[in-house]
C-alpha cells in the first residue's frame, strides 16, 4: 500500500477502505508519513469530504491512537458533554454538580483555553487551592464518593488528533466538517464515557457561522459517537450573544454559583437545562426529557446542587468557603463602566469581540505558554434586544493593568451595533440532533 495511491484516490473522490485509513493514521502518528503528504490528503479530504463510515473508522482508529480510558471502576452509567466553545459558556461548571446529585457520575477531563477566556481547567483554578491535576485513584475515588470530579487532560489521549490538528492548522483544512467531528469525537470516545452530550454552537462567538453547518456538524458526530456503541445527543445553541454575562474566569465562576443558588440569567438556565436534561435522559434516571428537566429544576430549588459543588471543590484541594461568599474572590482592582454611546436598542453582538477584549484584559492566551490573570473579565450588561439610553452601562470591565483598559473598551465598542426599532434576541435552543 503506497501513500501516493490513497491520496490520488481521495483526489479524486473515492471512498477509503479501512486499511487505507488505518496506514494513514498509523504511519503519520508514527512518523513513516511526511507532512506533506498527510497535508495532500487532508486537502483532498477538505475538498471531498467523507462519508459516515470513512468519519466513523478515521474518529476510531485517532482514538486508538493512544489511552482509552476504562472507567469500568466507576459506579453507574458515565455520561460526559462536550462543548465545541464559545464565550462565556461556564455550563460544565453549572452542569456536573446538578447531574452529580442525581447520582450520575461525572468524571470528566477537560483542557486549557487558547483564545478568548480560559477553558473549563483554567475557570476551576481560578478557585483559590482548586487542584485539577488529579491522580488517577483520587479521580476515580472523587467520583464513587461526590459524583463528580475534572482533571486536566493528563492521559494521552488521541495522539494522532493532536498531531493532525497541527498540520491543519497551518494547511487550511481546519473548516472541514468530517475532520471537525473526527477531531472531537476522537477525543470523547477515547476518554470512556457511555453517553455523550454535544453543545454544538451557531453564531459569530462560534467556529460554525451558521446553524445549518452546526446541524451539519453535529449529525455527523451524533452518527458516529452512535455508531460506537455510545449513546449520543447533540443540542445546536446560539452563540451569537455571549453565554450569561461573565465573560473571564473568577466572574465566570461566580455567575455559576448564582446560578446553583437559583440566580442564574435565564438564557445561560435554557441551555443548561437543556444539555442536562439529555444527560440525564441518556443515562436513564427518567423516563423524558421533560421529567428530566423537573428533577434537575429540584436540586437547584433545594440547595443540593450548590451543596454538591461546594462538595466538588472542597475534595480538589479547593477553598469551599468562595462557594457561600463570592466576594471572596479577588477581582481586577480596576473596575470600569463603558457607557452607550447613542439611545436606542442593541441590535447585535459579535461574542467574538467580546472574547476578544476579554482576551486584551488577560482572561485569555494566544500563545500556550501565556500567563491567566484569573481575575479580570466582562461583565455584559447589555445584550441583543434590550434598550438602552446615552450613558447607560452596556458592559462593565475589570481589569489589573490600565494600560490595557482603553484597548479593550474599544474592542467592546466595535463588538456593539444598535439600532433606533426593537430587536428580537436570539433564541437559544436551535435544533436537537439525536
Amino acid at each position: 500500500m503506497r501513500m501516493y495511491d490513497i491520496i490520488d484516490k481521495k483526489r479524486l473522490g473515492g471512498k477509503l477502505t479501512k486499511e487505507e485509513i488505518a496506514f494513514f493514521v498509523d504511519g503519520y502518528t508514527g512518523g513513516s508519513i511526511p507532512d506533506y503528504q498527510a497535508s495532500a490528503l487532508l486537502m483532498a479530504i477538505a475538498i471531498n469530504g467523507m462519508d459516515v463510515e470513512e468519519t466513523t473508522e478515521l474518529t476510531l482508529l485517532m482514538a486508538k491512537s493512544g489511552d482509552m480510558l476504562d472507567l469500568s471502576e466507576i459506579k453507574g452509567v458515565n455520561v460526559d458533554k462536550h462543548s465545541s466553545g464559545g464565550v462565556g459558556d461556564k455550563t460544565t461548571l453549572i452542569i456536573a454538580p446538578m447531574v452529580a446529585t442525581l447520582g450520575i457520575p461525572v468524571a470528566k477531563m477537560s483542557g486549557r483555553g487558547l483564545g478568548h477566556t480560559g477553558g473549563t481547567i483554567d475557570k476551576l483554578e481560578a478557585i483559590p487551592g482548586f487542584n485539577t491535576a488529579l491522580s488517577k485513584e483520587t479521580f476515580f475515588n472523587n467520583v464513587n464518593t461526590i459524583g463528580v470530579a475534572v482533571a486536566g487532560q493528563t492521559a494521552n489521549l488521541a495522539p494522532a488528533d493532536k498531531k493532525l490538528y497541527a498540520l491543519r492548522d497551518v494547511t487550511a483544512t481546519v473548516s472541514s466538517i468530517p475532520l471537525i467531528a473526527a477531531s472531537i469525537m476522537s477525543k470523547k470516545l477515547a476518554a470512556g464515557a457511555d453517553v455523550i452530550v454535544l453543545d454544538v454552537k451557531a453564531g459569530s462567538g462560534a467556529f460554525m457561522k451558521t446553524v445549518d453547518s452546526a446541524r451539519e456538524l453535529a449529525r455527523r458526530m451524533v452518527d458516529i459517537g452512535n455508531n460506537a456503541g455510545r449513546k449520543t445527543f447533540a443540542v445546536i445553541t446560539d452563540m451569537n450573544d455571549p453565554l450569561g454575562t461573565a465573560v473571564g474566569n473568577a466572574l465566570e465562576v461566580i455567575e455559576a454559583v448564582e446560578a446553583l443558588k437559583g440566580k442564574g440569567d435565564e438564557k445561560l438556565m435554557e441551555v443548561v437545562y437543556t444539555l442536562a436534561s439529555y444527560m440525564v435522559f441518556g443515562a436513564g434516571k427518567a423516563a423524558s426529557v421533560e421529567d428530566a428537566r423537573k428533577m434537575l429544576e429540584e436540586t437547584i430549588t433545594s440547595g443540593k446542587a450548590l451543596e454538591r459543588f461546594a462538595q466538588f471543590v472542597k475534595a480538589q484541594g479547593g477553598d469551599d468557603a468562595v462557594v457561600y461568599d463570592t466576594s471572596l474572590f479577588k477581582l481586577g482592582s480596576i473596575v470600569t463602566d463603558v457607557p452607550a454611546l447613542e439611545d436606542g436598542f442593541v441590535s447585535g453582538i459579535r461574542a467574538d469581540e467580546v472574547g476578544i477584549a476579554s482576551l486584551i484584559l488577560g482572561a485569555g492566551r494566544e500563545k500556550k505558554e501565556d500567563v491567566i490573570d484569573p481575575g479580570v473579565g466582562i461583565i455584559v450588561k447589555k445584550k441583543t434586544g434590550d434598550a438602552v439610553k446615552k450613558g447607560e452601562t452596556i458592559a462593565t470591565l475589570y481589569a489589573n493593568d490600565p494600560a490595557k483598559v482603553k484597548a479593550a473598551t474599544e474592542r467592546l465598542y466595535g463588538a456593539y451595533t444598535f439600532s433606533k426599532s426593537h430587536v428580537d434576541a436570539p433564541k437559544m435552543i436551535y435544533d436537537i440532533v439525536e
